[in-house]
């Protein structure tokens, strides 16, 4: 494990600052399949943030041939998280980029952007957590009352706080927040500057081998199961007017999420391949922690959907805690005529 960890930790430094560069995504009205003699249509896809192993599935998508196969010539950029995702897909310089579903339901929730839609869900439950290590004298969520903990100003970790801790029985009150960025977080963690900071589940082996101690982490989808995590995302325009081009990049973005989830290191060797900075055995033990939470019971063997139940459910709880300025509906931010069916 100590081996995974520090392998991980290369990975996930060396990936923070290895950007990779796109090309733009010039509209090709083609909606042609491979093979039928026409030009495939350009399409530029974000991932989440960065290059990491959990979005390391368009890179297999694209490498194996799926987009190709769909009909799809795709440049890969490294998105910046989910307001900037958002904010470059309704923009129109990217077609497709996944956000966190919780963050987007709270960006349109309170007008903070409008005119995208969700068409299918790359993971089942929220991998937010807060991250602790031992020697704090955290081990429940009721311990961070009187802590210190840092995030970036608009993280969903921080962002969903007031929530998680109203249903996990803490004064929000009485928790610090202190503002830091995503890649000095860990640092200041081991620093001891602060008790805790905002991370995602997968996060957890860089955070023992930066910090030298085993780490706490406390997920929020124990007290909250109905929450999405990341979720595929394209401009309420691009949906209209081309249906079809949705769905077919949709399966083959898929079809990549699950290769990668079944092949691990292969993906990783992939995303080296693409993005230099990769160590492969991190990458893929990113993806292997990422795979409990691609599948769950509601959505079956299949990948990819989205439930209206669900989705209501996790915007009642927003609003009964005072997270959303307005009222809103599933079909406001997912189309449901184009997302996978289970």
């Amino acid at each position: 494990m100590t081996r995974l960890t520090r392998t991980v930790a290369a990975a996930a430094l060396a990936a923070a600052l290895a950007l990779v560069s796109g090309c733009s995504g010039d509209d090709d009205k083609s909606n042609a399949g491979a093979g039928d003699g026409k030009t495939p249509e350009k399409v530029t896809y974000l991932t989440s943030f960065g290059n990491f192993g959990r979005d390391s599935y368009a890179w297999v998508a694209k490498e194996k041939g799926f987009f190709k196969e769909a009909g799809f010539d795709v440049e890969i950029k490294p998105g910046q998280g989910t307001g900037s995702v958002i904010q470059t897909v309704v923009g129109g310089q990217a077609d497709f980029g996944p956000i966190d579903l919780t963050g987007g339901l709270l960006q349109l929730g309170n007008g903070a952007a409008k005119d995208f839609v969700a068409v299918a869900a790359i993971q089942q439950r929220t991998m937010a957590a807060v991250v602790s290590v031992e020697g704090k004298n955290i081990a429940t969520p009721k311990d961070l009352e009187g802590k210190k903990l840092a995030d970036t100003p608009t993280s969903v970790v921080r962002l969903l706080f007031p929530t998680y801790a109203r249903l996990a029985g803490v004064d929000a009150s009485r928790v610090t927040f202190v503002n830091g960025e995503a890649q000095t977080l860990m640092g200041m963690l081991a620093s001891g500057t602060v008790d805790g900071i905002g991370q995602f589940v997968v996060g957890q082996p860089t955070v023992e081998t930066v910090t030298k101690k085993k780490p706490v982490v406390l997920p929020y989808s124990d007290v909250m199961t109905d929450l999405y995590g990341n979720a595929l995302i394209t401009s309420s325009k691009l949906a209209k007017e081309k249906p079809e081009t949705v769905k077919r990049f949709t399966a083959a973005l898929l079809k990549g999420l699950e290769y990668a989830l079944a092949n691990p290191q292969e993906a990783a060797e992939l995303l080296k391949k693409n993005v230099p900075a990769t160590v492969p055995a991190a990458a893929a033990a990113e993806l292997q922690l990422m795979a409990a939470y691609v599948r769950s019971s509601n959505s079956g063997t299949a990948i990819g959907t989205l439930d209206s139940e669900r989705v209501a459910k996790s915007i009642a709880l927003l609003q009964g805690a005072g997270a959303l300025k307005s009222n809103i509906t599933p079909d406001q931010i997912i189309d449901f005529n184009l997302t996978p069916k289970a």
